[in-house]
């Protein structure tokens, strides 16, 4: 794909003015401690798995409302704790899968929790095991626009919940030292990092690789790629409810998350990324409030970014700082 977005030069000083509510601290300074409220301590259990070096285990913990939300922990076997952790979010779509099909952090050191999103896990992949009990009013198919009539009932509010709450519930956990958790993902992961990194107090790292969920109001105009194109197909039916949507966005945009995290940082962004433009990534990283933050640009890639290239940034930028 030819690069269509903004020049590298513009990319790296773009700072543009973000739509943010004047209640939005207090929005979720609300939602955390009613689902703080509620939660109970994570339940752990072996889970089967034919790993000899690291051992895996099935967690439910509470999230938005106490619901309960799934997720592996997976650890390297023989090696007494408290270990730092990473807590990690996963693509659109996507469910936490089997538990043995991601073994790279616990192999490096690492205690790893990977969180299964609440209502996704059938989109690809092997799987999602966490339901999400709360309806919504009239969207377009997929997670994009449900609840997008009122910021608390948006699908996001119950995502970000949990994301929060599983870096609670990983801290609780005697095998993780609660002063060294990070966490990271890619794409709508990513978008989660930043949510958590935003709303967490004492994290070590955000690592959000080729983050979705920031800028909705450029992204929305600018791609012609799902996800993005939910909102295009919802307001093209919904003719008038522009102003509405993007209100209910601003208390979900990663923009407004990276403004408040203070961690430090490593991001990521293809160049020819049609799914998460470019501008889109650097409105956010160019934004974040960590003054310890990087970047690294695939000028040649899009939406698959560095992949691999990129996790050996992410276990270097991490162990540096563990």
């Amino acid at each position: 794909m030819p690069r269509f977005d903004l020049s590298p030069a513009d990319l790296e000083t773009y700072l543009p003015d973000i739509r943010e509510p004047a209640d939005f601290d207090a929005f979720w300074q609300e939602t955390l401690a009613a689902s703080r409220a509620v939660a109970r301590p994570p339940v752990v259990s072996a889970a089967p798995s034919p790993l000899r070096t690291l051992d895996v285990f099935d967690v439910t913990f509470s999230g938005f409302a106490g619901d309960p939300i799934r997720a592996w922990l997976t650890v390297p076997r023989g090696i007494e704790g408290p270990l730092p952790a990473v807590v990690e979010y996963n693509g659109y779509g996507g469910g936490r899968g089997l538990p043995f099909e991601r073994i790279g952090w616990a192999s490096s050191g690492y205690a790893h929790l990977f969180m299964d999103t609440r209502g996704q896990g059938s989109t690809w992949g092997t799987g999602g095991a966490t339901p999400d009990p709360h309806g919504s009013g009239p969207s377009a198919s997929g997670f994009m626009t449900r609840g997008i009539d009122d910021p608390a009932e948006y699908y996001y509010r119950r995502v970000f919940t949990d994301a929060v709450l599983a870096v609670d519930a990983v801290r609780s956990l005697d095998t993780v030292d609660a002063a060294r958790v990070a966490v990271a993902g890619g794409s709508q992961g990513g978008g989660i990092a930043l949510a958590a990194a935003g709303l967490s107090e004492g994290l070590v790292a955000a690592m959000p690789d080729v983050p979705f969920l920031c800028h909705f109001e450029r992204a929305v105009g600018l791609t012609d790629r799902d996800p993005y194109q939910e909102f295009v197909r919802y307001l093209s039916t919904h003719r008038g409810a522009e102003d509405r949507v993007f209100e209910t966005l601003s208390y979900f945009d990663g923009v407004n998350f990276a403004r408040r995290a203070r961690t430090a940082a490593l991001f990521s962004v293809g160049l020819l990324d049609p799914v998460c433009p470019p501008s889109t990534v650097y409105a956010a990283f160019n934004h974040f409030g960590g003054a310890d933050k990087a970047i690294e640009v695939y000028a040649h890639n899009e939406h698959e970014g560095g992949q691999a290239y990129q996790w050996l940034a992410q276990t270097a930028f991490l162990g540096a700082r563990v």
